[in-house]
Formats: C-alpha cells, sequence, structure tokens
C-alpha cells in the first residue's frame, strides 16, 4: 500500500485517499499467524525469535526461520520486523549482536527496540538498518522523540498511554523542530532523517497494561518473572479482593480490579490519520490465527 506524505496532519477530505491510509500493522505470534495476517490485508507483522522479545511464551520464530519468512512477507508486499524490545544484560551482548547480524543479513525490514544500548549497538554494526523505539522505550513526549531522532531511530511507537491530545501535541512539536542531532560514531542520523521529527505508531487495538508501557515491575515483584525481560505473569490480569483497615470490601462481585479494558480505537482511525500518524498497531502475540485474521480484516 502507498502511504501519504506524513510530515503534516491530513486534510479531512482526503483520509479516504488509498494512498493516505496509516500502514496497518499486525502481530505473529507463530507462523499461522503471520498467514492470517497477510491473507487479510495486513500491510506489515511484527513477531519475535527465540530469545530478547517481550513475549517469550509466544510460539515465536527461530534465527533460521528469518530468510523463508521474510521471502514468504516480501512476495507479498508486506514488511517484517523483529521484536528486539527487552532490555540485554552485559553478559548476553555477544548474543545479542549475533542475533542482529543475523536479523539485518536476512533482509528484516526494521527491529523494535526498547534498549538504547541496542539502538547504539545497531547503528554500529550498520548506518541505515531500520530501527523503531519500542512502546516499552515510554516515549510520551516531543523530547522523546527527538531522543530517539538523536540515536538514530527511524519511528517511534509512542507509550500506549498518550490520549489523542497528546499525539497531536507531540506531532506538532516535532514538525516544528529544527535542531540537529549530536553526531557520534554510534549515533548517527540514518537516510530519511528530517528535522520535522520521526514517524509515529500507535497501539489500536489490544491489551493494555494497567502500568506505563515499559515500567511495570509487578510480575517480576510478585513472582520474579520480569515483563521487560518477556516473562510478563499478568498480574494485573488476577482477580483480588480490596481489603480496607483490615476488612474486605464488597465489590458487587467485581474481581479485575488491576485489569483495564482492552483498547478499541476502530472509531478514532480517521483522527489518527488526520493526526499523521504513520502506523496502527494490533496487539496479540499470544492470540490465535483466527484472531489475528478477524482483527486484520476489521
Amino acid at each position: 500500500m502507498t502511504q501519504c506524505d506524513q510530515s503534516s496532519p491530513v486534510p479531512e477530505s482526503e483520509l479516504l485517499s488509498p494512498g493516505c491510509l496509516p500502514e496497518l500493522l499486525a502481530p505473529a505470534g507463530d507462523w499461522d499467524c503471520a498467514r492470517a495476517a497477510v491473507e487479510n490485508g495486513a500491510d506489515a507483522i511484527y513477531f519475535g525469535l527465540e530469545k530478547f522479545n517481550a513475549r517469550m511464551r509466544a510460539h515465536n520464530f527461530s534465527e533460521t526461520d528469518l530468510p523463508k519468512l521474510m521471502e514468504f512477507l516480501h512476495r507479498r508486499g508486506v514488511k517484517g520486523y523483529v521484536t528486539f524490545n527487552t532490555l540485554i544484560f552485559e553478559n548476553e551482548i555477544v548474543q545479542a549482536e549475533a542475533y542482529l547480524r543475523a536479523i539485518i543479513a536476512a533482509g528484516v525490514d526494521a527491529a523494535i527496540v526498547q534498549d538504547v544500548g541496542i539502538c547504539r549497538l545497531i547503528r554500529a554494526l550498520s548506518p541505515d538498518f531500520p530501527i523503531h523505539v519500542s512502546t516499552q522505550m515510554t516515549i510520551t513526549s516531543a523530547a522523546g522523540v527527538e531522543f530517539a531522532r538523536e540515536l538514530g531511530c527511524n519511528l517511534v511507537v509512542l507509550a500506549r498511554e498518550c490520549s489523542l491530545k497528546e499525539i497531536e501535541k507531540i506531532r506538532c512539536a516535532n514538525q516544528m523542530s529544527t535542531a540537529e542531532p549530536q553526531v557520534s560514531e554510534t549515533s548517527r542520523p540514518t537516510a530519511g532523517h528530517e528535522p520535522s521529527g520521526l514517524p509515529l505508531e500507535v497501539f489500536v487495538h489490544g491489551a493494555l497494561c494497567v502500568a506505563y508501557s515499559g515500567q511495570c515491575l509487578t510480575s517480576e515483584a510478585l513472582g520474579g518473572r520480569s515483563a521487560n525481560r518477556g516473562e510478563c505473569a499478568q498480574a494485573c490480569r488476577m482477580p483480588y479482593d480490596l481489603i480496607a483497615d483490615g476488612r474486605e470490601v464488597p465489590l458487587d462481585g467485581r474481581k479485575y480490579l488491576l485489569s483495564p479494558q482492552d483498547l478499541a480505537g476502530l472509531e478514532i482511525l480517521p483522527e489518527l490519520a488526520r493526526l499523521g500518524v504513520a502506523s496502527l498497531k494490533i496487539e496479540g502475540r499470544l492470540k490465535s490465527p483466527e484472531y489475528v485474521a478477524n482483527i486484520t480484516r476489521v
């Protein structure tokens, strides 16, 4: 799908033009989900490998799957983004670099990254391989987007907590930005970066964390499973009792006190397109192929 220039808000009269639709990005936890997304109109999919991704409970893909998967996608005009969106420990750097080299060599279209150090490592390995800042990096302001640009990143997935007004504010501030980034050997802006800022991506459907994106420590505190290492136990989805002053507070049967309602942004898609959002992301790498097909088709 040809996309419109995302440098400024799109006039309402042009929103229905096929050339002005944002990218539709669907989740793929396995091969069946990848096929479901492609067959139902996704412009791109995002998926994880066996390590360093925030959904380690998904089936995921192996390093040896990459060439075949990318060939499958590119033959159909679909892009593929690898989620490299966990925090990396120092003793994992060698393995992380090997994964990144394989990702770049396989023709992956971008890596979705949380760790600032991994952004710099990618730039050391390649001056132009696309880096997408993960929502796990908690970018909630124009200053955060500018920081990502200075790292040499190509797109920012905003934190899922951002409202429409906040998205518009961030977008406008980045259009007005004229500051040049500080250039270093490991922080070089890549080809195509403009002073007006970076394209923005937002989640439009699926599960929503109770905490700020990338900042939840509940799972690790309660069960030793870090959400920032791909092992979230989804403690916010559990039933709880409310105790005040040693007594249980009656809640008329309500139990899921920490579980937010899922995102459902279908009704505001025209507004997101008007704001110039470049990509619309569907959450759900733990979901079934049927779920991926139905939501992508909508």
